[in-house]
């Protein structure tokens, strides 16, 4: 047997809904080779599977062979830590209408463990082993993409509950009456309104429930985006200023609500919306001020991730790896 010695790494797949990309990673967050191939090129997993292995061998065998890999670790959409599968996953052509066993597939090819978790779930190790939270015990990760995902760390353990899928804090109600409709299907979830889709909507709606002048009047309505919105905020948009304060409010209501079940020491943000900077953050710190439980008041950080956007997945997923028994 190898000694663990000689094992200084890990491979990380942050398994995207349009590209997949892999890096080989030692322990201390330095990714040494990387490539990418495109996860929806491939109409069945079987066929996805050899093309990542075809594309992984290049770069294994730039760091000395599968000998110097210790595991893989996989970031992925509704994937299952427990059961090693993807289980359907609604973007992913191959996995749609079915629950994959990927864990295992990849395993049987490179013959190393594998183990994989949901992308938010992934960012929050990554963010405990290399980034903001390392040393951390309680920590709560709020991933602000295209939707709102979460990992909850407590004394140390990301939470997974009894089936792999806890930790759906972007599917929290916010609004009991006429709330949005969310991608899930439910009405009012906290996806709807802070991810980067629920900024460029709030900015929709005030633009149609107002007369003030914005920046944002000079677009279709329906080409506004999240960035759009923050360009706007950053040359002092008073109507994108507002968007920020109205998701912020929301995020940090929600925080308050988390904190009650979580006492964390710390919340970090990590994805696009995290550009505005303190446009966003301030109005988040100020609602959980008002809203958080006495008891918790003042005990909790609120950060911003400290991994480069870039290549913070393919660190998440190979933190995973680590972890694993052989």
């Amino acid at each position: 047997m190898i000694s663990q010695a000689l094992k200084p790494y890990v491979i990380g797949l942050d398994l995207g809904g349009t590209n997949s990309v892999f890096g080989i990673v030692d322990s201390r967050g330095d990714i040494k080779a990387t490539t990418a191939i495109k996860t929806q090129s491939y109409s069945q997993v079987s066929e996805y599977v050899d093309a990542s292995i075809d594309a992984l061998q290049i770069i294994i065998d730039q760091v000395g062979g599968i000998d110097k890999i210790k595991a893989m670790g996989i970031g992925a959409p509704n994937a299952n830590f427990y059961k090693g599968t993807i289980e359907y996953a609604p973007n992913l052509v191959w996995g749609h209408e079915c629950v994959v066993p990927l864990a295992e597939m990849f395993s049987q090819k490179l013959g190393i463990p594998v183990a994989i978790t949901n992308d938010a779930n992934a960012a929050a190790i990554g963010e405990m082993t290399y980034g903001v939270a390392r040393g951390m015990k309680n920590f709560i990760m709020l991933t602000l993409g295209t939707g709102v995902g979460s990992g909850i760390v407590i004394n140390g353990q990301l939470v997974y509950g009894c089936d792999g899928f806890a930790g759906e804090l972007g599917h929290v109600i916010m609004r009991r009456e006429n709330g949005r409709l969310c991608g899930c299907g439910r009405t009012g979830c906290l996806e709807a309104y802070c991810s980067a889709t629920g900024v460029a909507r709030t900015a929709r709606e005030f633009l149609s429930t107002s007369n003030e002048p914005s920046l944002l009047r000079d677009m279709k309505p329906e080409d506004i985006t999240s960035f759009d919105v923050s360009v706007a905020a950053g040359k002092g948009d008073e109507l994108a200023k507002r968007v920020y304060d109205f998701t912020g409010e929301m995020l940090g209501e929600a925080c308050a609500d988390f904190a009650a079940f979580a006492s964390p020491e710390a919340f970090v943000f990590f994805g696009g919306l995290t550009k505005a900077g303190d446009l966003i953050m301030d109005p988040i710190k100020k609602s959980y001020d008002e809203h958080v439980f006495h008891t918790f008041r003042g005990k909790a950080q609120f950060l911003i991730s400290g991994l480069d956007g870039s290549s913070a997945a393919v660190l998440g997923a190979s933190a995973i790896g680590w972890d694993i028994q052989e």
